[in-house]
Protein backbone atom coordinates (compact mmCIF):
# COMPACT_ATOMS: atom_id res chain seq x y z
CA UNK A 1 0.00 0.00 0.00
CA UNK A 2 1.46 3.25 -0.95
CA UNK A 3 0.19 6.26 1.27
CA UNK A 4 1.47 9.70 0.08
CA UNK A 5 1.32 12.70 2.89
CA UNK A 6 1.17 15.99 1.55
CA UNK A 7 1.65 18.73 4.07
CA UNK A 8 0.98 22.71 3.83
CA UNK A 9 1.27 25.66 6.29
CA UNK A 10 -1.80 26.68 7.59
CA UNK A 11 -2.47 29.20 9.40
CA UNK A 12 -5.72 31.05 11.00
CA UNK A 13 -6.57 34.56 11.13
CA UNK A 14 -3.25 35.92 11.49
CA UNK A 15 0.61 34.28 10.65
CA UNK A 16 1.52 34.78 14.87
CA UNK A 17 3.55 32.56 16.69
CA UNK A 18 4.06 32.95 20.44
CA UNK A 19 6.43 30.91 22.91
CA UNK A 20 5.74 30.91 26.29
CA UNK A 21 8.86 29.81 29.01
CA UNK A 22 6.00 28.35 31.56
CA UNK A 23 2.48 27.20 31.41
CA UNK A 24 0.41 25.37 34.21
CA UNK A 25 -0.74 26.46 37.74
CA UNK A 26 1.51 26.57 40.73
CA UNK A 27 -0.47 25.37 44.20
CA UNK A 28 0.45 25.07 47.71
CA UNK A 29 -1.88 23.88 50.42
CA UNK A 30 -2.74 21.85 53.51
CA UNK A 31 -3.53 18.36 53.15
CA UNK A 32 -3.52 14.99 56.29
CA UNK A 33 -1.55 17.40 59.24
CA UNK A 34 0.64 18.31 56.76
CA UNK A 35 1.42 20.50 53.21
CA UNK A 36 1.47 19.91 49.89
CA UNK A 37 2.83 21.50 46.71
CA UNK A 38 2.32 21.19 43.06
CA UNK A 39 1.82 21.68 39.21
CA UNK A 40 -1.36 20.63 38.04
CA UNK A 41 -0.56 17.37 35.44
CA UNK A 42 -3.03 15.79 32.96
CA UNK A 43 -6.44 16.46 33.24
CA UNK A 44 -9.51 17.29 31.42
CA UNK A 45 -10.08 20.83 31.39
CA UNK A 46 -12.64 23.70 30.55
CA UNK A 47 -12.46 27.78 30.12
CA UNK A 48 -15.20 30.05 30.21
CA UNK A 49 -13.50 33.88 29.61
CA UNK A 50 -11.25 34.57 32.21
CA UNK A 51 -12.09 31.12 34.16
CA UNK A 52 -10.72 27.45 34.07
CA UNK A 53 -12.54 24.71 35.48
CA UNK A 54 -9.43 21.92 35.95
CA UNK A 55 -10.47 17.89 37.04
CA UNK A 56 -7.17 15.92 36.57
CA UNK A 57 -4.38 14.64 38.29
CA UNK A 58 -1.88 16.16 40.15
CA UNK A 59 2.04 15.04 40.41
CA UNK A 60 2.82 16.68 44.18
CA UNK A 61 5.33 17.06 47.13
CA UNK A 62 3.52 16.17 50.06
CA UNK A 63 5.52 17.78 53.24
CA UNK A 64 4.74 15.66 56.98
CA UNK A 65 6.95 15.41 60.18
CA UNK A 66 6.51 12.29 60.94
CA UNK A 67 7.14 11.49 65.07
CA UNK A 68 6.74 7.39 64.95
CA UNK A 69 9.97 5.19 65.25
CA UNK A 70 11.23 4.66 62.58
CA UNK A 71 10.72 7.66 60.73
CA UNK A 72 9.51 8.61 57.36
CA UNK A 73 11.18 11.18 54.66
CA UNK A 74 9.79 14.99 55.78
CA UNK A 75 9.12 15.07 52.37
CA UNK A 76 7.58 12.84 49.65
CA UNK A 77 6.56 12.63 46.57
CA UNK A 78 2.72 11.78 45.96
CA UNK A 79 0.07 11.33 43.10
CA UNK A 80 -3.07 13.12 44.33
CA UNK A 81 -6.50 13.86 42.17
CA UNK A 82 -8.63 16.86 42.16
CA UNK A 83 -10.24 19.76 40.88
CA UNK A 84 -9.18 23.51 40.47
CA UNK A 85 -10.61 26.22 39.49
CA UNK A 86 -8.58 29.30 38.42
CA UNK A 87 -10.02 32.72 37.51
CA UNK A 88 -7.70 35.14 35.72
CA UNK A 89 -4.39 34.99 37.91
CA UNK A 90 -5.54 33.01 41.35
CA UNK A 91 -5.89 29.14 41.71
CA UNK A 92 -7.96 27.25 44.40
CA UNK A 93 -7.71 23.58 44.65
CA UNK A 94 -9.15 20.56 46.25
CA UNK A 95 -7.36 17.72 46.48
CA UNK A 96 -7.59 14.19 47.17
CA UNK A 97 -4.81 12.04 48.32
CA UNK A 98 -4.59 8.63 49.43
CA UNK A 99 -2.29 7.40 52.67
CA UNK A 100 -1.77 3.68 51.68
CA UNK A 101 -2.20 1.22 54.40
CA UNK A 102 0.12 0.26 57.49
CA UNK A 103 -0.06 -2.07 60.21
CA UNK A 104 -0.89 0.17 62.48
CA UNK A 105 -3.59 2.39 60.10
CA UNK A 106 -6.23 1.54 57.51
CA UNK A 107 -5.92 3.29 54.02
CA UNK A 108 -7.61 6.39 53.40
CA UNK A 109 -8.22 9.13 51.48
CA UNK A 110 -7.57 13.07 52.54
CA UNK A 111 -8.86 16.32 51.55
CA UNK A 112 -7.26 19.01 51.22
CA UNK A 113 -6.86 22.52 50.17
CA UNK A 114 -4.43 24.67 48.40
CA UNK A 115 -4.18 28.12 46.14
CA UNK A 116 -2.08 29.32 43.83
CA UNK A 117 -1.16 31.24 40.65
CA UNK A 118 -1.99 30.32 37.15
CA UNK A 119 1.46 30.83 35.54
CA UNK A 120 0.65 31.30 32.25
CA UNK A 121 -1.26 34.35 32.83
CA UNK A 122 1.90 35.92 33.26
CA UNK A 123 2.73 35.46 29.51
CA UNK A 124 -0.49 37.74 28.45
CA UNK A 125 0.44 40.48 30.55
CA UNK A 126 2.99 43.47 29.14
Amino acid sequence: MLVIFISSATFAQEKKVEFAFYDGIAIIGIVDNGGFSNFTGPNINATYKNSKFILGMLPSLRFKEDRSTPRNAFVTPNLGIGFTYSYKVWAIQLPLYYNAKTASTDGKWHVGLGVGLRLNEFNKIK
